[in-house]
């Protein structure tokens, strides 16, 4: 083959702004557009077939969440003089309509950042990241001329040594059993929210005083490391775990989780977040103020004030990056404020 039969095995270049597939029609048998992968998919349903290619790219339940929420809004973003369509008929459309649907040169795409440009920019930046993952794998690239906006990453938000007391405290007189076990378990282990409910009996070595964290952000697993103060809260909830279980119907996926609510089911990120709302009012404590994610904040600075070295807290933590845990160090005036005063009573103590 000469090298000129070669090159008109190639599509002609256009001007539409995507990916298109390398070989010329009479090649493949196809009128298409779409990348070579995808052309024998083109009549097939867009939603599943995105739906198992992020699958297959193991993104995370949240992460696949977010993705289909702001693809519908990108999806559902009208041109002028365009008929309405709704969710259901989108939903169904085929590979090959969604093809054309997004395509960058539209107008959509612009429409639709625009109606997003209010949002905050971590907001804006996880839409963009949905709409561009929805381009590439349809063969569009995205225009150079899409912006995300760059935010600042706020300090960490961290209750003060006297607002961690008062909380335990208040979990302590709480009638509610999961108090107790859930506060210490997220101060002395540093444990996303969504890793606490994921937590099962079997993920436990209380004796090695670790556990580990299955699944976790982006997921991944991970060690886990337990105080005597954690081992002994869980050692208390565990008859009152047998009890629920043994009054309540536990569905069967439900049956190895190491936190039951009081109806026999998973705890879940919003039941736990209710459970702190009622402390930090025991507290007087702002609800704004206490949160999951704001104990582990306070597990990572807690570690930090006591000289643990920044490698071992990101482990801890479970941060792919280094910059994620090098936020710690820009600690907020209260916390430095009560080093500093921590650190001079014990200087006076010795001398």
């Amino acid at each position: 083959m000469t090298r000129q039969e070669r090159q008109e095995q190639w599509a002609e270049p256009h001007s539409r702004g995507m990916r298109v597939t390398p070989f010329d029609s009479r090649l493949i048998g196809v009128e298409q557009r779409l990348p070579s992968r995808l052309v024998r998919l083109a009549d097939l349903p867009w939603s599943g077939a995105w739906e198992m290619q992020l699958r297959a790219e193991q993104k995370s339940v949240n992460t696949m969440r977010s993705y289909r929420t702001a693809s519908r809004q990108f999806l559902a973003t009208t041109l002028p003089g365009e008929a309405v369509v709704d969710d259901d008929e989108i939903q169904e459309m085929s590979v090959g309509q969604m093809q054309m649907r997004i395509d960058p040169n539209n107008g959509r795409l612009d429409l639709w950042l625009q109606s997003i440009s209010h949002l905050r920019p971590a907001t804006i930046n996880a839409r963009i990241a949905a709409a561009t993952h929805l381009l590439g794998w349809l063969g569009h690239m995205v225009p150079d001329w899409v912006a995300r906006p760059s935010r600042s990453r706020p300090l960490p938000k961290v209750l003060t040594r006297d607002e961690v007391g008062r909380v335990r405290r208040a979990a302590a007189e709480s009638e509610n059993p999961l108090a107790v076990p859930i506060i210490t378990t997220l101060l002395d282990t540093g444990m996303r929210v969504s890793e606490l409910c994921g937590l099962d009996v079997h993920h436990l070595d209380l004796r090695d005083r670790s556990g580990m964290v299955v699944g976790g952000k982006g997921n991944k697993d991970r060690t886990v490391l337990y105080t005597d103060r954690t081992v002994n809260a869980i050692h208390a909830w565990q008859p009152i775990r047998e009890m629920v279980m043994a009054r309540t119907e536990v569905p069967v996926d439900d049956g190895e989780a190491m936190f039951l609510s009081r109806v026999g089911r998973r705890i879940t990120p919003r039941g736990v977040q209710k459970m702190m709302d009622a402390l930090a009012d025991a507290s007087e404590i702002p609800r704004t103020r206490l949160s999951p994610h704001t104990l582990r904040h306070n597990f990572a600075t807690g570690l930090l004030e006591r000289g643990v070295d920044l490698v071992s807290i990101q482990r801890l933590l479970g941060h792919a990056n280094i910059q994620a845990t090098r936020i710690y160090l820009e600690i907020n005036d209260q916390t430095l404020r009560e080093i500093y005063h921590r650190a001079q009573a014990a200087l006076h103590a010795d001398e």
